[in-house]
């Protein structure tokens, strides 16, 4: 999946939605989109399979990762409606994305659900991919968004999958649930990703010695 790449399709939509919200700054929009990345954690690590069918932690935390996202889907359209892009808050947006990541994945990751090594593995491959996608721009290039796991697709990921495994408590595949898959695929195609915007980068600066 490479959602990322889908963003002129959605950008219709998110600017219908960002006009709800311009009468706040889209700092505090992107302030908010951590708060709930925050809350998206805590609920993941108090989850429990033993308590999952009475107090339905995996699908609230799925709420507040898809209030997350879509609060970092507005924040820079709040911007540009407002005449307030700049490169400050380019830099807090992207910032902010990261300190997200890692308060979701380490909460999931500590969860009953989970092997938290399996979670050391998907936040070193997520970090190396958003790592990657900034640094290319940071030496001249431009952001890099292609790649097999981009942000989008990851919380999608995380905002189906806890659903599903609310409904399926007890499955395993190989002796793992369905979270503890999810964080194997972000460290295995997080690396892929990583590596292929590595790639990128290195060839761009071929290009440009050619």
């Amino acid at each position: 999946m490479v959602l990322d790449e889908l963003r002129e399709d959605v950008d219709p939509l998110l600017t219908v939605i960002a006009k709800r919200f311009l009468s706040l700054s889209p700092n505090f929009v992107t302030w908010l989109s951590l708060v709930f990345a925050a809350i998206a954690g805590i609920i993941f690590f108090l989850s429990t399979p033993e308590n999952e069918n009475s107090n339905y932690f995996l699908c609230i935390a799925s709420l507040f990762v898809f209030l997350n996202g879509l609060m970092d889907a507005i924040d820079g359209k709040i911007a540009k409606m407002k005449g307030k892009s700049s490169p400050e808050g380019d830099f807090l947006d992207h910032a902010i994305d990261r300190f997200s990541d890692v308060f979701i994945l380490v909460g999931l990751s500590l969860s009953n659900w989970c092997d938290d090594r399996l979670g050391v593995l998907a936040i070193a491959g997520v970090l190396l991919t958003s790592y990657m996608g900034t640094q290319a721009q940071a030496v001249g290039y431009k952001r890099i968004y292609k790649g097999l796991l981009g942000r989008a697709d990851r919380l999608v990921l995380l905002m189906i999958f806890p659903v599903i495994q609310h409904f399926f408590v007890n499955f395993r595949f190989l002796d793992f649930n369905l979270l503890e898959m999810v964080l194997i695929y972000f460290a295995i195609v997080g690396f892929i990703t990583s590596i292929q915007r590595f790639y990128i980068t290195l060839r761009w600066f071929r290009k440009r010695r050619g």
